[in-house]
């Protein structure tokens, strides 16, 4: 009988450099919740987990009725249904930056989408900019291709705008791309035109593409305004990332989609790798797909605008009850689902940084938050601002209790 010792079989060391920043650190905290507390997550980017946000009833009659039809159950192009790519087109193309179904790509949820993107625009020994603090899912997919991270600065002086004179001393001639998040997971924050304008200056004048993850796209809150990066220039190309996760409140549906948007054909070798590369995976939800068209053109304004007011009312509360609190400085958001909260360290006895407040928050109060360095900005945290007032509400007074607690 053979032994496993007798084996030689590694893994791949494409998988060994498959890293997740999220779970390298959240899978390390040391201890357990508060077993008398029942625990509140406000960890998680999944506004579905208390049952407070639902996608409008008329996208579910959308998908109920594919399913009957039976006209959606089998494979289909791997870049997508042309009914579905049509719809996209029509939904986000703008008069300044048109789109066809030939510029529409749907994968499997924007992450799929964003993997697509860095795949066909940098290959191994090459970099890409990132935002930092930024979603750790671009280190992710970019880690197993050798491709190198370099991390340009926000700004939270500034409501985490980049800093461009950072950002361009990160450029070399082995830059592939910059990638924005815009609003911003996990800071909140939405870029003005003006300074969307700036970022495209220096795209042009070092010839880089862009890949503007938009997934949160629209979702911002009064006295603020998304632009599309895409819109403001005729010039710089951009890779547009977005889906129905976050606007749809449907992370599970799992329907991202790239928008190409290159008016003088200078990602035409690159149009060809998208297409090439969402070959891999046979396309995404076909049932999805096929519902997209009364998705995206059917659902009532309505729905969009309680969404927003209700996310900017929990936006609201939290920085109320947080503000409050010795010892944290809240980052007030602008959009999307998060905030960034400042952990200052001098002002506690006994926490050294965002990873042993995070890590003590748990064990003694059961409230779960996001340590900053998950995104590579070590001494804030991230919450997430989606479940019901009522949960936020106990949530904030047992960190307001914790922060008393170790309080100088």
């Amino acid at each position: 009988m053979t032994t496993g010792a007798e084996w030689n079989i590694r893994a791949s060391k494409a998988s060994q450099r498959a890293v997740n920043p999220i779970r390298r650190i959240v899978d390390n905290l040391k201890v357990a919740p508060h077993p008398q507390k029942a625990v509140i997550s406000l960890a998680l980017g999944d506004p579905t987990i208390f049952g407070n946000f639902k996608i409008d009833e008329s996208c579910i009659e959308a998908v109920v009725s594919k399913f009957r039809a039976h006209t959606a159950s089998g494979y289909g192009p791997s870049t997508g249904l042309e009914v579905a790519r049509d719809a996209i087109a029509k939904k986000y193309g703008t008069k300044t930056s048109p789109l066809t179904a030939n510029d529409v790509i749907i994968a499997s949820g924007a992450s799929g989408a964003l993997e697509l993107a860095i795949g066909a625009l940098a290959d191994e020994g090459q970099n890409i900019l990132l935002p930092r603090p930024g979603f750790s899912v671009y280190e992710t997919l970019a880690g197993p291709k050798k491709i190198e991270c370099r991390y340009y600065n926000l700004s939270p002086e500034n409501s985490w705008e980049i800093d461009i004179d950072h950002l361009k001393s990160l450029i070399d001639e082995n830059t592939a791309a910059v990638i924005i998040n815009n609003p911003s997971n996990p800071c909140g924050s939405v870029f003005s035109e003006a300074h969307l304008k700036e970022l495209l200056r220096v795209c042009e004048e070092h010839r880089l593409p862009i890949i503007s993850d938009e997934i949160y796209g629209d979702m911002v809150f009064s006295g603020y305004s998304f632009t599309p990066i895409a819109s403001l220039t005729n010039s710089v190309p951009v890779i547009s990332v977005g889906g129905l996760a976050k606007r749809y409140l449907v992370p599970g549906w799992r329907v991202g989609w790239v928008l190409i948007h290159d008016r003088n054909e200078i990602l035409k070798e690159v149009r060809e790798g998208l297409i090439s590369l969402s070959q891999m995976i046979i396309g995404a939800n076909t049932v999805i797909q096929a519902a997209l068209p009364e998705i995206l053109h059917n659902t009532p304004e309505s729905f969009y605008t309680e969404t927003n007011l209700q996310v900017e009312q929990n936006a609201l509360l939290s920085e109320e009850m947080l503000s409050r609190i010795p010892g944290l400085r809240v980052i007030k958001p602008q959009g999307a689902m998060y905030m960034m909260v400042e952990i200052q360290s001098d002002q506690f006895k006994d926490i050294k940084d965002d990873v042993e407040f995070s890590e003590k928050l748990l064990g003694e109060e059961s409230v779960i938050v996001l340590p900053a360095q998950c995104f590579k900005y070590p001494n804030y945290v991230r919450l997430v601002i989606t479940p019901p007032k009522e949960r936020l509400i106990e949530a904030y007074e047992r960190i307001e209790n914790f922060c008393h607690r170790h309080h100088i």
